[in-house]
């Protein structure tokens, strides 16, 4: 059997805050790639339930944020259609993302466009 090694370090401030996160993968050369959060589910098979470490760096903007939580949503979307076949439970995550998605456009088309700041919500 093949393995496949993923390391995540997280560099922490004096705070125990992270600062600095790098991911790095065997499959991908081992280069470390720096990145502002992550999350890990881990799925325990005898408790039936998931484990989950959230982590971002103190340096990643609400709006960032914002948009890394709507791409996960749409990630679980694409896990269930894959993963269970499951159209309706799929829409239903769909239809949730595709609010959140306008919510965001509407509260940061502004920034996006570079017209002003972020809202600190």
């Amino acid at each position: 059997m093949r393995t496949s090694e993923i390391k995540i370090t997280i560099g922490l401030d004096e705070g125990n805050i992270p600062e600095q996160i790098t991911w790095q993968a065997t499959d991908t050369g081992n280069k470390p790639e720096h990145t502002k959060a992550f999350l890990l589910g881990v799925w325990d098979e005898k408790e039936r339930t998931m484990m989950n470490i959230n982590l971002w760096n103190k340096f990643m903007e609400v709006p960032e944020m914002k948009l890394f939580a709507i791409q996960l949503i749409g990630g679980v979307h694409d896990l269930i259609l894959r993963a269970t076949g499951d159209e309706k439970m799929a829409e239903v995550i769909a239809t949730a993302n595709h609010k959140l998605v306008d919510m965001f456009m509407e509260e940061f088309k502004p920034l996006m466009n570079g017209e002003e700041q972020a809202p600190n919500n």
